[in-house]
């Protein structure tokens, strides 16, 4: 059963990261570039794009991942990898929580006429968040991984 939860972690966890990689890799990195009624539709797009799913990957990622600390909760160091793993994910959902997501729901909210005067700072913030909730997520898998390194060593890792 304990591969079942890491298979289904390394998976899970993935899936995320790639949400938010792929986001940053193709489009924070240049926002800045985009007039304020394309960065509207951009962002309007993507928040309905990814709402939904999110909402249903973030808590399967983060109970998978806490299934997984439990099932290997007397097996050290792979514990302390996969408990660090589930902070970083947490991490990532509290930026997400707290950060981007009021951001996201007051730009489902603007037109070309009625965008706030402080959007560049707004942007500038969502920006810089999602920097961090990237880094994060890719962390959360980073340190999901590493024990698969140490397998050859510790086959009780398996058992």
């Amino acid at each position: 059963m304990k591969k079942f939860w890491w298979c289904s972690s390394l998976i899970l966890v993935m899936l995320v990261a790639g949400v938010f990689w792929g986001t940053w890799f193709t489009l924070t990195r240049s926002l800045e570039t985009f007039p304020p009624d394309q960065f509207i539709r951009i962002g309007k797009t993507i928040i309905d794009n990814v709402a939904v799913p999110m909402r249903i990957l973030m808590p399967a990622t983060l109970l998978v991942q806490l299934l997984l600390c439990l099932g290997f909760w007397k097996q050290k160091p792979a514990l302390y990898f996969f408990a660090a793993s589930f902070i970083f994910m947490i991490i990532s959902l509290l930026i997400t929580l707290i950060v981007e997501v009021p951001i996201d729901n007051q730009i489902k909210t603007w037109t070309a006429t009625t965008i706030p005067g402080n959007w560049m700072a707004l942007r500038a913030t969502w920006k810089e968040f999602h920097f961090f909730r990237t880094l994060t997520s890719i962390l959360s898998f980073v340190l999901l991984t590493i024990p698969v390194l140490f397998r050859h060593r510790s086959r009780s890792l398996y058992r």
